[in-house]
Parts: C-alpha cells; sequence; structure tokens
C-alpha cells in the first residue's frame, strides 16, 4: 500500500489564488459582457525591455549553431550573470559578496519553499501574520508545524514583535508582500541582533527592493552589520525587470553563514545549498541567463526603471483613489501593493464579493494571508494605467462618502 505525505492534508483545501480564479471565472460566466480588472494577483503586464529581448534573441540564435551551442549549464548559474549580480547588486553599493554566494534559480517562490531543505524538521520557524502563504504552506508541506506567528497590523505599524518564543528560523519579507509596508534600517537591524544573540536563520525576501522610495529602508539586508551571519536574501527579476513568465532569481548564502547539528557542532549552510541545487536543480537556461544579464547594461537599467516607475505611478493613482473613497490605507509607497482596511461589517472574503459584484474589480481577502489580515484587503498595482483608472473611478462612484 502507497502512503501518502500526510503533512499535505494538513494544508488548506485549495491555494488562496486557485479560490480566487474560480470565484471570478463562476462571475465572467453569469456576467459575459462585464469587464473585470484584475488587481489581486501580482503579474505584471508590462512588455520585457527590449535590451532583455535582443540578448534572448541572441542567445537563442547561438544555440542554433554548433559552435556556440551550450547544454548543460552550472546548476548556480553562470559566471557571467553572477558577476554582475556582485557588482551591481552588491559591491557598487558597498557590500561585499562573492561569486560562490551567489545561487541562481528559476525564482524566489521555488527559493524560499526550497530552502527548508536545509533545515530540521523540529525547528521552530517564526513568519508575520499576514503573510506571502508559500512560507507556511511549505513548512507545513514538509512536517514542520511548531510555527510562531508574529502579528503585523496597524496597532504595530506593520512592524512585526521580537518573540519571546525564540525561533530557530525566521522569514522577513522587506518591503512585505501583502501588506505593502517596510521595516526601516534600524528596525531590520534588531532582527539581526536578535538572530546573532539566538543562534538563529533570517529567510529575508527582498523581492520587492526595486521599488523602494525611502533612503532608510534597506535594499538589502546586508546593509546592516553583521546580518551575513545570520540571513541568507532572495530576490527576484519577476518584478523588477519583468520575468513572471521568464523565471529567473538568485539567493545570496554567505560563505560564513552556518547552522549546527544536534550536538552542537557547526555547519556552514553555502555548501549544503549548493549540493542540493546540484542534486535537484539543473539550473536556469542559458537564453534566460543572457536576459537577465541584460538588466544590468545601460539601456537595460533604463528600460526597467521605466516600467517599475510606470507601477509606482499606478500605486500613487490608487492610494490618491482609495482614499478619496473613503478607504484606509496603507503601503504602495516602497512596494506595488496597497493594504486597504475593508468596510466596517464586511470580512475580507465579503468585501471580495461585493468589490466584484459592484466594481467588477478583483483583489486579494487580507484573510488569505493569515488570521491577522482579516479586516483588509490587497490591491496590486501591476495592471494598465487605463485599467487602474478605470477601476479608482468605479471604486469611488460606489464608496466615495457624499
Amino acid at each position: 500500500m502507497t502512503k501518502i505525505n500526510d503533512n499535505f492534508l494538513k494544508l488548506e483545501q485549495s491555494y488562496l489564488f486557485s479560490n480566487i480564479a474560480k470565484k471570478v471565472e463562476a462571475f465572467q460566466k453569469e456576467h459575459p459582457n462585464e469587464k473585470v480588472i484584475k488587481l489581486g494577483i501580482g503579474d505584471v503586464t508590462r512588455p520585457l525591455p527590449e535590451a532583455v529581448i535582443s540578448a534572448m534573441k541572441k542567445a537563442a540564435d547561438e544555440q542554433g549553431r554548433t559552435e556556440t551551442f551550450r547544454g548543460y549549464g552550472p546548476e548556480q548559474g553562470y559566471a557571467f550573470l553572477r558577476e554582475k549580480i556582485a557588482e551591481m547588486d552588491y559591491r557598487q553599493k558597498g557590500i561585499q559578496i562573492d561569486l560562490d554566494e551567489i545561487f541562481v534559480s528559476d525564482g524566489a517562490k521555488c527559493d524560499t519553499g526550497n530552502i527548508i531543505d536545509l533545515f530540521a524538521q523540529d525547528n521552530i520557524v517564526a513568519i508575520t501574520d499576514p503573510v506571502y502563504p508559500v512560507y507556511r504552506d511549505s513548512n507545513l508541506m514538509s512536517g514542520r508545524e511548531n510555527i510562531i506567528y508574529l502579528p503585523t497590523t496597524e496597532e504595530n505599524n506593520f512592524c512585526p514583535e521580537l518573540p519571546s518564543e525564540v525561533p530557530d528560523m525566521i522569514y522577513l519579507c522587506n518591503p512585505n508582500n501583502p501588506t505593502g509596508t517596510a521595516m526601516k534600517k534600524d528596525e531590520v537591524a534588531k532582527w539581526v541582533t536578535y538572530a546573532k544573540q539566538n543562534k538563529a536563520i533570517i529567510l529575508y525576501d527582498s523581492a520587492y527592493e526595486a521599488f523602494i522610495e525611502e533612503e532608510d529602508v534597506p535594499r538589502s539586508i546586508y546593509e546592516i552589520e553583521g546580518a551575513k551571519e545570520v540571513a541568507i536574501e532572495f530576490r527576484s527579476y519577476s518584478k523588477t525587470a519583468g520575468f513572471t513568465g521568464i523565471r529567473c532569481a538568485y539567493a545570496v548564502v554567505p560563505k560564513n553563514l552556518c547552522a549546527y547539528t544536534k550536538e552542537g557542532e557547526t555547519v556552514f549552510l553555502n555548501p549544503l545549498w549548493n549540493r542540493r541545487q546540484c542534486t535537484k536543480f539543473n539550473g536556469v537556461s542559458y537564453v534566460v541567463q543572457r536576459a537577465a544579464e541584460a538588466v544590468y547594461t545601460e539601456d537595460g537599467q533604463k528600460e526597467i526603471q521605466k516600467n517599475i516607475c510606470y507601477y509606482k505611478e499606478n500605486a500613487k493613482r490608487m492610494r490618491e483613489g482609495l482614499k478619496e473613497a473613503g478607504f484606509t490605507i496603507f503601503g504602495g509607497v516602497n512596494s506595488p501593493y496597497i493594504w486597504l482596511k475593508v468596510p466596517e461589517g464586511l470580512t475580507s472574503w465579503e468585501f471580495f464579493d461585493e468589490l466584484l459584484e459592484k466594481a467588477h474589480v478583483v483583489g486579494t481577502p487580507g484573510v488569505g494571508f493569515g488570521a491577522c489580515g482579516e479586516g483588509y484587503f490587497r490591491l496590486t498595482a501591476f495592471n494598465t494605467k487605463e485599467n487602474t483608472e478605470e477601476a479608482m473611478k468605479h471604486i469611488i462612484e460606489i464608496y466615495a462618502k457624499h
């Protein structure tokens, strides 16, 4: 008799965004002539930068010639991309990261879920609430149930407080998904100090660092002194360069970062992650890595900034429109996400249904990100300018106080 991993039975029946898709599909079947504006899932809408497209075409042409064809690449990523990452994402900002500390992958979602392969099942895990579902669900899938939830709400200014029960693994997303808020440098520094004192590891998701506007919000946890001793950083090209359909990201695992055996012996994590990747991952395609390399060219930088500014303008318009409609809102300054309070008397799923029915706008119920997300709602700035404007017009017409 074949037995299943019954940890999967402990998950919610359906993934959050699958539930949303089913609701939208049902609405569109009942209202085939109505336009639905989707501001729920954080998928980009702007085309890839021309520098990226050109690099992909050139790389694809190389694959068609015997003398330039490439088969399996290094599991850690090609040196040409890792060098650009080390130089432009870190060294130019005063942070020393070596090439063998960088591991190119097909997504931060994959990395943040896969990294737990390195850690013991009885580790205590701390995650914010509300939280990006992958952090929680991947740990539950692996049988890790000792999870501390850190409330991240208006009451604590969306900055999680240090827990009294000491965790072994700490997930921090900054700027945060779903709340759209960001911790300041001194707030992140408190977590670094806490992790060092308690021999904990911080799993730091900075997928939205390109949207940071305020100077006191760190773009990397390694801006904090001592962070390389306690933190793994995850970054992605999905939102930075529009790679949601291309798939490329990377993780930084410092060589002096360590965890411990049951007997208390020190084990460095960099070679363990390298071993894991070499065993379970065959690397990102050459064509995609050349595309990512093009992001760092002069033209590539100009083009991605143009797209990022486009989404920032959407976020600004959404903040203005939602305030005009009478909503209390958070986020949207250092990130592409707006976190709003739902009208009094409604749950976040009830507000989802109402917004879809009345305004034909789709968002994400806050409770889908955790218990502390109840009463809140997430909207994203990744649609077109025209659709964003139309969505705000509908919302203002329905909710604005006259």
